[in-house]
């Protein structure tokens, strides 16, 4: 059994929380690290920096790290590229800049944190079936310091699902929030760690006094009734029931469509998804455990008009039920709204900061407008300074386990849990 030093992790030393954020649009490299490091310039040494940049960057990313260290100050370094990037600059306002050249850095100080970042090698993965002990080993974060974590995994990684569910495994009462980097035609990595440019998966474990709240808004709205599965194949639907009557997949939508306005059945086309039931246990208001229904929302991927039958892009288990989902802009700003006002009130001390992995199916394509989930945010908490990235996935919680998430918004709003 491996043994875990307390020299291995970073104990801030900061008097104070601090964080500080930079964002820059200019079209060169050296200009946009000119330009974040004039914003940042003249403070503290950070504990940790978290960096992200466009795709647009790509064959420059092994020249990014080196350019930000040789002018700013931080203890660690993490970050990735994206599709796109979500930052605040100098005058605290959040954009989110699509396809575009962006590059967004923010220094972080927290006093009573523990720091763990880590590189992850994925070809070859501890055994989900041996002891939990292999994955801690592995990755080389003790739990017992690990409140949260955040992960970055490059897009030509093997085995994320497993991976996943591994850390799951590992680190039972560790929220995990991430993103897979966007897919770039450069010879090299997607991931930014200490100097260097790499592969695989990366991440930073936060203890101590300080955990990432994860909210996961997928943005959909559930249409029809509660189905169950009487028949299923691995991932694809046979049969489902409702009320005593069974039918085919197919068969019971049609059903669904029927009971739709013409507006919501224009959706359909091109925004039709299937929930599968997951349970979470949380504390009821008399203290005892009680089950959340959630649903988990996948693509649906393919149909068998011989027989009705439909693929869904998740194994399901008969027993399991269902619910037919429409992504729609006002049900994802409606949720995305509720759930964040929800995490805001739910504790008595604010975020410091947030950190907001998006699929680039939402932004401006679902919104019909500029910065959508950010303006969401700061409408429920005004001065949160935000960064993040347009992900090809997003990592985060729902219930009861990691996923990876398609057209989601997956916030982790990082707060202090308790005193120094």
């Amino acid at each position: 059994m491996g043994q875990f030093s307390p020299l291995d992790w970073f104990k801030s030393l900061s008097p104070s929380a601090e964080c500080r954020t930079a964002l820059s649009q200019q079209p060169s490299l050296e200009a946009a690290v000119k330009e974040v490091s004039e914003t940042l310039s003249g403070g503290n040494e950070a504990d940790l920096a978290l960096v992200f940049v466009s795709s647009n960057y790509a064959s420059d990313l092994p020249r990014l790290l080196p350019l930000l260290k040789n002018r700013l100050k931080a203890i660690h370094w993490l970050g990735c590229s994206g599709g796109g990037v979500i930052g605040t600059n100098s005058t605290g306002n959040v954009f989110e800049l699509e396809q575009t050249s962006a590059l967004s850095v923010t220094l972080l100080r927290l006093p009573g944190a523990l720091f763990k970042p880590f590189a992850l090698e994925t070809r070859d993965l501890p055994d989900l079936d041996g002891p939990s002990q292999d994955w801690q080993d592995w990755v080389g974060v003790d739990p017992k310091y690990c409140n949260s974590i955040l992960l970055f995994i490059d897009p030509t990684s093997a085995f994320i699902a497993d991976l996943i569910s591994g850390l799951d495994y590992a680190y039972p009462q560790g929220t995990i929030i991430g993103g897979i980097a966007g897919p770039h035609n450069a010879p090299h990595g997607s991931l930014l760690f200490g100097e260097k440019v790499v592969e695989g998966a990366i991440g930073c474990a936060f203890g101590g006094s300080w955990t990432f709240e994860s909210v996961v808004a997928q943005g959909c709205k559930p249409i029809g009734p509660v189905f169950e599965v009487e028949d299923v194949k691995r991932n694809v639907l046979l049969k489902l029931s409702h009320e005593d009557r069974k039918d085919s997949p197919v068969a019971c939508l049609q059903k669904v469509l029927s009971s739709l306005s013409d507006e919501e059945r224009d959706l359909v086309r091109d925004s039709l998804f299937l929930g599968v039931e997951r349970s979470d246990l949380v504390i009821g208001g008399t203290g005892t455990l009680k089950a959340k229904r959630t649903f988990l929302v996948r693509n649906l991927i393919g149909v068998d008009p011989r027989n009705g039958a439909v693929a869904v892009a998740e194994s399901i288990r008969p027993g399991q039920n269902v619910q037919f989902q429409l992504r729609e802009a006002e049900a994802s700003r409606q949720e995305a709204s509720q759930l964040l006002l929800a995490a805001s009130e739910a504790s008595i001390s604010q975020p410091v900061f947030g950190v907001l992995m998006a699929c680039l199916g939402r932004g401006e394509g679902l919104f019909g407008m500029k910065n959508g989930d950010a303006k969401i945010a700061r409408e429920v908490m005004p001065d949160l300074p935000i960064a993040g990235l347009f992900c090809n996935g997003e990592i985060g919680p729902l219930g009861g386990a990691t996923h990876i998430h398609g057209y989601t918004a997956c916030w982790g709003l990082l707060r202090q849990n308790r005193p120094v």
